[in-house]
């Protein structure tokens, strides 16, 4: 049986205050009960909603999985706080979505010298080889695959707008650096008329896109997003100014919303990155370690993207979310 918990700011506080127990590193047996806390970077991205979905239907289904969840907040002082509390409490493992790669290593190290494997998921902390896994998108070549996608529908070149996510974030670096190493080979033919942060937020990929629409003497013939909150948000902005079937908007996530907007054309594609996927795995390297001490024969474990249009909308992960 798995059972669902949702840690509140207050009782982890409070947990800090209990007696210290640190969860052991020997394998508790194939049949185990089993504790461990899914620190999430937010649970107002959808994409991380799903992933905890199919995290905590993985963890129903290996069975005596008990799953504590820590909403991060995007704050990375929030999601310290969690795993301090979790060690107090004596959880037996831990998954977690960083906000910060650098501010959360101290914490993710303090967990592991406790005794608590850690199990890093959609993104890696750095300088801490002893994570027992990470377990992400190859964000590189999804966003080559987002470029490919540009390239087959604007095969005679493009002008583009490029919006890309939170500044200094890996996730957002991989994405941006995966479509210019796509469209740069032709730059003769792929021109960025614009490259701005909308900090993966949809309100801010519509205003950006807005802004940027208001300062362009014509109008990019595609608009290439590190998210699909901020494909999104252009679409508004696109359909504000009454462009709709101007400009080609390409997401990335595979959300339900983006899905949805490609089945009734505004948006051409998004990148799904499997975020269910990511969830099943993470959650069930994690018990085999803490179980049977198996580790995986890679730490990085990486899900290749796939460019998902209307002509293969089926393949996508989150299909069964959607009415058509």
């Amino acid at each position: 049986m798995s059972i669902k918990t949702t840690i509140s700011a207050i009782a982890l506080a409070a947990l800090a205050t209990a007696p210290a127990f640190h969860a052991s590193a020997e394998p508790k047996g194939k049949d185990a009960e089993v504790t461990i806390l899914v620190s999430s970077l937010t649970y107002s991205f959808p994409h991380f909603v799903f992933l905890q979905e199919q995290l905590e239907d993985e963890a129903a289904k290996i069975g005596k999985v008990k799953v504590l969840r820590a909403d991060g907040q995007l704050s990375a002082p929030k999601q310290i706080a969690d795993i301090e509390a979790a060690i107090v409490q004596g959880v037996d493992g831990i998954i977690i979505a960083p906000a910060d790669a650098d501010a959360l290593a101290p914490a993710v190290k303090a967990a592991i010298d406790a005794g608590v494997p850690v199990v890093t998921i959609d993104r890696p902390v750095n300088g801490v080889p002893e994570v027992l896994a990470n377990v992400a998108a190859d964000n590189v070549k999804g966003a080559e695959r987002q470029g490919e996608a540009i390239a087959a529908q604007f095969p005679k070149g493009a002008t583009i707008i490029n919006l890309q996510g939170i500044p200094g974030d890996k996730t957002a670096n991989d994405r941006n650096q995966g479509v210019h190493t796509t469209l740069d080979k032709q730059p003769d033919l792929y021109k960025f008329v614009s490259e701005q942060t909308a900090r993966f937020s949809r309100d801010q990929g519509l205003a950006v896109t807005e802004n940027i629409l208001t300062g362009l003497a014509e109008v990019p013939q595609v608009i290439v997003a590190a998210n699909d909150d901020m494909a999104l948000g252009a679409a508004q902005a696109v359909e504000a100014r009454k462009l709709n079937g101007k400009v080609a908007i390409y997401g990335y996530d595979g959300s339900t919303d983006a899905l949805k907007a490609i089945s009734d054309g505004s948006l051409a594609a998004t990148v799904d990155q499997f975020p269910g996927k990511q969830g099943r795995v993470a959650v069930k390297t994690l018990v085999d370690f803490i179980r049977e001490g198996v580790k995986p024969a890679n730490a990085n474990i990486l899900v290749e993207p796939v460019a998902i249009t209307k002509a293969n909308l089926a393949d996508a992960e989150r299909i069964g979310t959607i009415t058509q």
